[in-house]
């Protein structure tokens, strides 16, 4: 049947490309200190590009080896293709930062071309991607970018997940899907005008597409695909869900530039009306790059927020004295009679120190997206031709020994001076930085520190009744997740305070070994406000 085919012809092509590569061993360029060839090689039933010699896990665990073992600046071969991968913080801040107009660009692989084309804002270049880009940075600044009325909404919708997290009435429950319903919803205000049901079919299906991992989280490994496009474009197998999903997502934008169209001119902006009013036949703005942009929104702004949070709920179960903390300072800076606002984080420097350590600690966008260097440079000391791929290694940053004190550990005093001052340490790149660096990089703060201060100021997160412990490995797609686990969300304001005990739980009276689980009460004016 299709299975056994596609089975067949996939152990065929990894056994004719090892062929390939023992036949075939290319002179490292002179670029970058040692070499590696990657090459396919199975293990159960994942298949990943990694050493011979090495776990074939994703980038965050195999590259501090090999930076360890060469250098902060190696080439790896991925097939024919020799990529250069960056590590620590001074190299990569050298070529993203210092050379950012050299790596502005960005390789198309044949996923990436045959997912989202050469357009919209994250696969495009040249000009088309600066004009792409500085159209969403303009239209997102007209559309209340950093301004009040967009808090506003934020704040609405951090009180729609409250609301979310108190009807599972303290039982377990994983809090991702509110999550990724939350923080779609936001970009779903923005980009379409309107707030989505959590019923509406299409809605649905966009946070399958989020979930899936359209562009890299799916079941097929990307490299497989771009070793084999020609083949994989016809096989059957789970990577053709990417393709239904976009097909699917595609459409429906299509459907709503369409009905955008017929509005009146009084209708309230949003993302597509701003960008339909932009007319300039001579300019890179069409519809295809419009409904590329939506696609791009979605997958820049949804997945990367809903999975730090995910990870900043596992950190206060795991650490329930720094839980603790956070909640005391919201009560004595805020009380209970209104909502958080963003200005509140200048009161809050704990509160603030402790989510950026969660963004550092989880490192969720593990390795950045790969850049192709536009003119020939110098990386580290070392020629970098033009057209060379990089690959910068965030999680080598994040995790550099010099310039955190304890990389590998929780510590919100990364991001705390003496006094308690909240600091900024210029290695904090969660998501990446330069010409490239996420166009929603602002509203993706804000969005955090709201919904985090206002679910932290409402429930108290522990483990449920009789649970083995906390899963703090990550499942690796386009970000790296925590492992699908459950948690209690119980009201904070109606929970006794003895204190934490062990791994964040409260424990019972008389020293059981059990846990002891609130009566479920509606936390009164907690999130509600202006």
């Amino acid at each position: 049947d299709n299975a056994q085919l596609s089975s067949m012809l996939t152990k065929y092509f990894i056994k004719f490309w090892l062929k390939i590569l023992d036949d075939y061993d290319p002179q490292v360029p002179h670029v970058v200190g040692k070499a590696l060839r990657w090459r396919f090689m199975p293990r159960g039933r994942c298949l990943g590009m990694g050493p011979a010699e090495l776990s074939l896990q994703p980038w965050d665990p195999v590259s501090p080896q090999l930076a360890q073992a060469h250098s902060n600046v190696f080439t790896v071969w991925v097939g024919p293709t020799p990529v250069v991968v960056l590590s620590g913080f001074r190299v990569v801040k050298e070529a993203l930062v210092s050379n950012s107009e050299q790596f502005s660009g960005r390789p198309l692989t044949p996923l990436f071309r045959d997912l989202f084309g050469e357009r919209g804002v994250i696969c495009s270049n040249g000009h088309t991607w600066r004009q792409q880009k500085r159209l969403c940075l303009a239209t997102l600044r007209e559309l209340g970018l950093g301004k009040r009325a967009l808090e506003l909404q934020l704040q609405g919708e951090a009180a729609e997940l409250a609301e979310a997290f108190h009807q599972e009435q303290g039982r377990p429950f994983d809090p991702r899907v509110h999550i990724v319903t939350s923080t779609a919803r936001v970009i779903g205000a923005l980009v379409f005008g309107r707030h989505f049901l959590l019923e509406d079919p299409f809605f649905q299906e966009l946070i399958q597409a989020i979930d899936f991992g359209l562009p890299l989280g799916g079941p097929l490994p990307p490299q497989l695909y771009d070793l084999f496009p020609w083949a994989f474009r016809r096989l059957p197998g789970p990577h053709q869900e990417m393709f239904r999903y976009q097909k699917a997502v595609r459409g429906y934008v299509c459907r709503e530039i369409n009905r955008h169209k017929l509005r009146t001119p009084e209708a309230p902006k949003d993302f597509i009306s701003c960008y339909l009013a932009t007319d300039d036949p001579v300019s890179t703005f069409n519809e295809e790059n419009l409904i590329q942009m939506v696609v791009d929104l979605f997958l820049g702004g949804t997945d990367t927020t809903a999975t730090t949070l995910c990870w900043a709920l596992i950190y206060m179960v795991q650490h329930g004295a720094i839980q603790e903390r956070v909640q005391q300072e919201l009560d004595a800076v805020l009380g209970t009679s209104r909502a958080v606002r963003y200005e509140d984080r200048e009161q809050l420097p704990y509160t603030r120190a402790v989510l950026h350590e969660v963004q550092r600690l989880s490192s969720v966008v593990t390795a950045g997206a790969v850049r192709q260097c536009v003119t020939s440079t110098r990386v580290h000391g070392h020629p970098v031709p033009k057209g060379t791929i990089i690959l910068p290694n965030l999680a080598s940053v994040l995790y550099d020994p010099k310039c955190w004190e304890t990389p590998q550990q929780f510590n919100s005093g990364h991001f705390l001076d003496k006094d308690g001052n909240f600091l900024v340490n210029e290695a904090f790149l969660p998501f990446s930085a330069g010409h490239r660096v996420s166009l929603g990089d602002q509203l993706a703060q804000m969005e955090l520190f709201l919904m985090f201060a206002t679910l932290l100021r409402t429930f108290w997160f522990q483990l449920p009744e009789g649970s083995p412990g906390l899963r703090l490995e990550y499942i690796f797609g386009g970000t790296r997740q925590p492992r699908p686990q459950k948690i209690c969300a119980v009201p904070h304001l109606n929970c006794p305070s003895p204190g934490p005990g062990e791994e964040g739980v409260w424990p019972m009276a008389g020293g059981g070994g059990g846990l002891e689980t609130c009566p479920p009460q509606r936390p009164s004016l907690v999130f509600f406000g202006s």
